[in-house]
């Protein structure tokens, strides 16, 4: 299940977002164009980081199940969406 964004699309995202902080009136930036940017990416690459490690944890409920659930299954996704969205209730990003 794991989503995956190419460093082409993770540099244009950061460009994008980049563009519009430069264009609201209402935002004030103060380091140079290039380190906010650089940030920006990095946010993106630990923010995937996390998804993908709450993707890992969901998929190890699974297997530790005394039953064995065949991946791709019905059931495997079904338990899969369910231990996703619990880890990300732990982490306050999903009601």
């Amino acid at each position: 299940m794991t989503r995956r964004l190419s460093r082409e699309k993770i540099n244009y995202l950061s460009r994008q977002i980049l563009n519009y902080l430069f264009e609201n009136q209402e935002v004030e930036l103060f380091d140079e164009p290039n380190e906010i940017r650089l940030n920006i990416v990095k946010s993106i690459e630990e923010e995937m980081k996390l998804y993908d490690q709450l993707e890992q944890k969901a998929a190890e409920k699974i297997r530790s199940q005394k039953k064995s659930i065949k991946e791709g299954s019905r059931e495997w996704d079904i338990l899969f969406r369910k231990y996703y969205n619990e880890e990300l209730g732990k982490l306050g990003k999903f009601d």
